[in-house]
């Protein structure tokens, strides 16, 4: 009897840089970086809040350096476009207020002997669907909300403002992705532009170029704004939090997650180090063929240099099994979080770009993590 081929949907969500959450992400890794770029020792566990007139930086800093951090978050909301008093939010007269303190010592014992900054699970993952050997559905996401960001900046539909989101619905067929069910895209705008006007273009200047043709049908849903107008947005709309976008920043709910944010943490903090890592070395396997797609987890104890577990999920799809794959990882891969910094080069302000439109899939300069210099050595030991 012929077993029936699996269909199921699959729907991932990205959201633009003026999103108040990613506002307050990328506020926090522009500290950060502020920080590496004068002391690449410093210490940072950064966190900020954004509402109505409001931005509020919270956390712990240790370092040799001074920063002015006020000014920093002014020029990160200017860069993000909310300049005006128009929408709700602008970097000239929103109030700025810190609460800064040093980093317990009793963690510093453990880091500064090269052992984790917490305890926790990590995971990353890679499949072969994308070129960039990310999921169908964030990729596709990532991309409508960067391009709707473009469209703005560019002037090339001048009425957009700058919070907005996607979400993009793919039909998957015995795992491989067939066809794109639903897209949705919300556009922050000025009052006057009508509802019509804003689908014709977006459909014309966004979704026409970013969507492959292949995977649209006469089936395939385009919902614009699906409330009919989307007037406020930003910190006037929505409180913003660093940390709350996990999902959309790393495999858009693809896998598993281990539950840490990535925004205005240093690398000794492994909820970053050891993420980056565990993507650097899924991407690699699968682009040296060992596996269409593959999840790895790391786990640490505070203070402990060697993980505690490492788990390998090829989801049958591997050429060799689970266990081989895992003894191919420990032969080629250091994976304590000193000699992860060292390796991926992370003590360097490159944060900030990270924190909007996914920490991965994105071959850009800074992003050593996605660099596939481990291939050849790894297709050796097939």
């Amino acid at each position: 009897m012929t077993q029936r081929a699996e269909r199921y949907l699959f729907t991932s969500e990205s959201v633009t840089e003026g999103h108040p959450d990613k506002v307050s992400d990328q506020i926090s890794d522009a500290i950060l970086d502020a920080i590496l770029d004068k002391d690449p020792t410093g210490r940072v566990a950064c966190e900020t809040l954004v509402t109505t007139g409001l931005a509020f930086v919270a956390g712990e800093v240790t370092t040799s350096c001074y920063v002015d951090i006020p000014k920093i978050v002014r020029h990160t909301i200017r860069d993000i476009g909310y300049d005006s008093p128009i929408y709700g939010f602008d970097y000239n007269t929103c109030s700025v207020i810190t609460s800064i303190q040093g980093q317990s010592p009793d963690i510093a014992l453990g880091v500064d002997t090269g052992g984790a900054g917490d305890q926790g699970m990590m995971f990353g993952y890679a499949t072969n669907e994308t070129p960039d050997y990310m999921p169908l559905p964030i990729s596709l996401a990532h991309k409508l909300t960067r391009g709707l960001a473009e469209l703005r900046k560019e002037k090339v539909l001048p009425y957009l403002r700058p919070d907005g989101k996607s979400q993009v619905t793919v039909e998957y067929h015995d795992g491989k992705p067939l066809r794109i069910d639903t897209i949705i895209v919300s556009a922050h705008h000025d009052r006057a532009v009508k509802l019509g006007k804003i689908s014709a273009d977006l459909k014309r200047h966004l979704i026409k170029k970013v969507i492959p043709r292949k995977y649209l049908d006469k089936k395939t849903k385009i919902l614009i704004n699906p409330t009919g107008r989307f007037e406020v947005g930003g910190p006037q709309a929505d409180t913003g939090v660093t940390g709350r976008k996990i999902i959309a920043d790393t495999y858009g709910g693809v896998g598993s997650h281990g539950g840490g944010a990535f925004s205005g943490k240093d690398p000794t903090k492994v909820d970053r180090s050891a993420s980056y890592m565990m993507r650097y070395i899924a991407k690699n396997l699968v682009a040296a063929g060992i596996a269409a797609k593959c999840e790895l987890q790391v786990a640490y104890a505070i203070g402990i240099a060697e993980p505690v577990s490492i788990m390998v999920n090829t989801f049958g799809t591997g050429k060799m099994g689970n266990e081989e794959v895992k003894k191919l990882i420990m032969k080629n891969f250091d994976l304590r979080p000193a000699t992860i910094i060292r390796d991926l080069k992370l003590r360097r302000p490159i944060y900030k770009r990270t924190s909007a439109y996914g920490h991965f899939g994105r071959n850009e300069e800074g992003f050593s993590w996605e660099e596939l210099d481990k291939v050849p050595t790894l297709r050796k030991g097939l």
